[in-house]
């Protein structure tokens, strides 16, 4: 059922104030004391969750912050290295609330990568998670600058670091005894808070430098344009912005209990227990979710009867009865039985699945952000959306479109108060995104359309993923990628140029696939390349000649991706001969 747009003068949500971290812990611990801010599980095998209440958080947030400006952290880098926890969530924000400047950095990477990210930023503390000790003896021996080193966890620490509880509990000691170096520091929310050094999808990564204006602004501003519920799931990397600015900031802010996940293997089973009422995903959640629940309908036989449900409730939707709990209560129930809503941002998602997840009462805002912008740049709103569209810009973001050709489709320029402060180190780079009215440019390819002062955002593609062709065509794979998803059987797929290496002027657009090895036995397909092939000429008949695909080409393993989940398209081997 295509979602039709409503409410255009929808209101706006109501968002707590806050300018900075430390006023955030504050207004929230002031406002809801005692309601589950962080629930967890020290280990995956633990039969009962512990939590932390608002104002623990607090406390505990100020106890790390005084002690962490007695040991010299305030106007240093301090790099965080772990998994989502209590530990790396109030480590974060008392070093910010401090005047330390954080450099998260994803635990996955190799130590080389690691010791090359802390080099650059030149860290003089480290706050790490127990899972990185193996790395750790290469760290201390690489990295000159590290003068301090505190692990997070219950374990005894590693040799030469401290534990977070001891830091805690000193810290609370010297606030007991008068320290008010916490409170007393008057926070500059225009210099410098983080360091985050970007993931990197199609090459080597950048530092983006981040003010506590930034982050805190961005969430504050966001939160007019979206409703959140009180209970969510952490499923994101902390280091990456989507998890410490979305999931993180503007959660706690408003006050919203986030339960941190276990780990992947363990997913289904804390939706099942801990029953969100939304979540904040990636697309690759969403799609895998998506593929789970009609692969179990078929495999069962009821894939059939699903549809026949989806399309009376639709038509009772029409006149205004309403019965998709009840009638896909069976389908909801591996989710926990209460989701409402995702929130969903990060890549391209397809328009069939949001369709989908509406049709069984399960709203999907989908929305756009960059590091760059801290990284939220529009969403969709709860009432008031539009298919394809990312949606509208936040409170005080403004959209521009560079060089539209005849389509209105150009680059997208966005300015507001989340944009970078530029890149670390890198003036020439900062100057090449930056504009001279302020405008970053993002490096993605789409287009506005306005109703009144309202801007709907619309992406086609990546300007580092373009195809150019010596005809002077552009293809974006986006679009191709977007329509072959859709086809059954279909687990990934990547489209690309093809390289011929004995023949350089040999042009072909390649959609490289990995295949649902399952899916493909259900429905008896026994020659994957000629059904792929197949399926793939039905979408080129749709298209422009200058958009076909040339080749398909099928793969034994899944995409490389990085730890937010986003396929590394450098990586991919691109060769055709």
């Amino acid at each position: 059922m295509a979602f039709k747009n409503r409410k255009k003068n929808y209101p706006l949500y109501e968002t707590t104030h806050f300018r900075d971290t430390r006023e955030m812990t504050e207004n929230v611990a002031a406002r809801y004391p005692d309601r589950y801010a962080i629930t967890y599980r020290k280990h995956s095998s633990d039969a009962e969750p512990l939590h932390l209440t608002f104002a623990e958080c607090r406390n505990m947030v100020r106890d790390l912050g005084t002690a962490f400006v007695d040991m010299g952290m305030r106007d240093r880098t301090v790099a965080i290295i772990g998994e989502a926890s209590p530990e790396w969530i109030l480590s974060y924000f008392a070093l910010m609330s401090v005047g330390a400047v954080t450099v998260p950095i994803d635990k996955e990477l190799p130590a080389a990568d690691i010791i090359s990210i802390m080099n650059t930023a030149e860290c003089a503390f480290l706050v790490y998670s127990p899972k990185i000790e193996k790395k750790l003896d290469a760290i201390r021996e690489a990295v000159p600058t590290l003068t301090f080193f505190v692990e997070m966890g219950d374990e005894t620490p590693a040799e030469g670091s401290v534990s977070i509880d001891t830091v805690r509990k000193k810290g609370a000691e010297l606030y007991a005894a008068g320290d008010n170096a916490y409170y007393d520091y008057e926070i500059d929310v225009d210099r410098l808070a983080s360091i985050v050094f970007t993931s990197g999808t199609t090459g080597k990564g950048k530092g983006v430098m981040l003010s506590m204006r930034n982050i805190c602004s961005d969430m504050e501003q966001g939160m007019y344009n979206f409703q959140i519920t009180y209970k969510t799931m952490c499923l994101l990397p902390p280091h990456h912005t989507f998890g410490s600015t979305v999931n993180f900031i503007g959660h706690f802010a408003q006050g919203c209990e986030l339960y941190i996940s276990s780990g992947l293997k363990y997913i289904m089973k804390e939706l099942a227990e801990f029953q969100p009422t939304h979540l904040v995903l990636v697309p690759l959640f969403v799609e895998t979710f998506y593929k789970r629940i009609t692969a179990t309908a078929e495999k069962t036989g009821k894939l059939g009867l699903l549809k026949k449900i989806i399309k009376v409730s639709n038509g009772l939707r029409k006149i205004g009865i309403d019965l998709r709990r009840v009638l896909f209560k069976s389908v909801t129930k591996n989710f926990g039985g209460k989701l409402e809503m995702i929130i969903c941002g990060g890549a391209a998602l397809n328009q069939d699945i949001i369709d989908f997840f509406e049709d069984i009462g399960i709203t999907i805002l989908n929305g756009y952000g960059i590091t760059e912008c801290a990284p939220l740049i529009s969403c969709n709103r709860n009432e008031y959306r539009k298919n394809a569209s990312v949606g509208l810009p936040i409170i005080g973001g403004h959209v521009r479109i560079i060089d539209p050709d005849e389509n209105g489709e150009g680059e997208i320029a966005y300015k507001g108060p989340n944009v970078m402060l530029g890149y670390y180190k890198n003036e020439e780079a900062t100057r090449e995104v930056i504009d001279a009215d302020g405008y970053f440019h993002t490096g993605d390819y789409g287009k506005v359309e306005t109703e009144g002062n309202d801007q709907w955002i619309y992406i086609t593609g990546r300007l580092k993923n373009l195809i150019i062709f010596s005809n002077g065509k552009n293809v974006y794979p986006e679009e191709l990628e977007t329509d072959i998803q859709g086809v059954y059987g279909v687990n990934e797929v990547v489209v690309y140029a093809g390289e011929s290496k004995s023949d350089p002027s040999k042009e072909v657009i390649v959609a490289e696939i990995y295949p649902d090895a399952d899916a493909l036995k259900l429905h008896n397909v026994e020659d994957a390349q000629t059904y792929f092939e197949n399926a793939v000429k039905e979408i080129n008949q749709k298209n422009v000649s200058y958009k076909s695909i040339g080749k398909v080409k099928l793969r034994d393993v899944e995409f490389p991706k990085n730890t937010s989940r986003k396929i590394t398209r450098f990586a991919i081997d691109k060769s055709i001969d």
